[in-house]
């Protein structure tokens, strides 16, 4: 599977991530890393990370691990825990698949700040659906 392919689809197919910010910065069999510099844009009424922002940084973690077998594969349950308040910096969340059986598959994401502390966890499940994400994936 060719995972530059790929990322290259996510960055420009995935127009609410670009429009948000959030950057894919690398993918892998069942993994990837994305990122956010948090904005003002980014905040809620209480000045800290709005939970929108945090969610939809996990999500696109998630897709991108979840569909990097080359198989298109879409969310059918996401869940998300926010566990510490971030105010300003940069967050990444790392996702990887942690069951696979048949055509369902989970991953876990973590999401941290700029010094490593996990602000957030997020637990996702896929369909798999049969067609592939590039005309010539062989998966």
């Amino acid at each position: 599977m060719d995972h530059t392919q790929l990322m290259q689809l996510f960055q420009s197919q995935d127009r609410f991530a670009r429009f948000v910010g959030i950057q894919l910065e690398s993918m892998a069999e069942g993994y990837a890393l994305a990122s956010l510099e948090l904005t003002e844009e980014h905040t809620n009424g209480l000045g800290i990370a709005h939970g929108g922002a945090v969610f939809s940084l996990a999500d696109l973690a998630f897709a991108a691990a979840s569909n990097s077998h080359g198989q298109a594969a879409v969310a059918i349950t996401a869940t998300i825990s926010f566990l510490k308040a971030v105010r300003s910096g940069r967050l990444q969340a790392e996702a990887r698949e942690i069951s696979q059986s048949g055509r369902l598959a989970t991953y876990a994401v973590e999401v941290r700040d700029d010094e490593g502390h996990l602000c957030a966890a997020f637990q996702g499940t896929v369909y798999r659906k049969k067609e592939p994400l590039l005309p010539d994936s062989s998966s």
